[in-house]
């Protein structure tokens, strides 16, 4: 049976790639599709206005766990976070 292919990745290959390197599906049809769509160049300069994870509190770490939908996130602690919101 062929392999059924996802008519949204705009670049299955870049998308394949950052799997590969543990992006999650979401966060890796998001970038693969920017990168189609506005070339890599363009996407790889975006970002770096805000500080690091580590610099930020573990409230400021919470609140943007439950900004973006994450699960479980009150009883982890900040290097779990961290984790957490990076792989997200």
């Amino acid at each position: 049976m062929p392999e059924k292919k996802n008519p949204s990745l705009k670049d299955p290959q870049l998308y394949e790639s950052l799997r590969d390197d543990g992006a999650s599906a979401q966060k890796a049809a998001r970038i693969s599709n920017a990168a189609a769509k506005e070339g890599r160049s363009a996407v790889g300069r975006r970002g770096g206005q805000s500080q690091a994870y580590e610099e930020w509190t573990v409230a400021e770490l919470k609140d943007k766990a439950k900004e973006i939908g994450l699960r479980g996130y009150s009883r982890k602690r900040k290097d779990e976070l961290i984790k957490s919101l990076r792989n997200s």
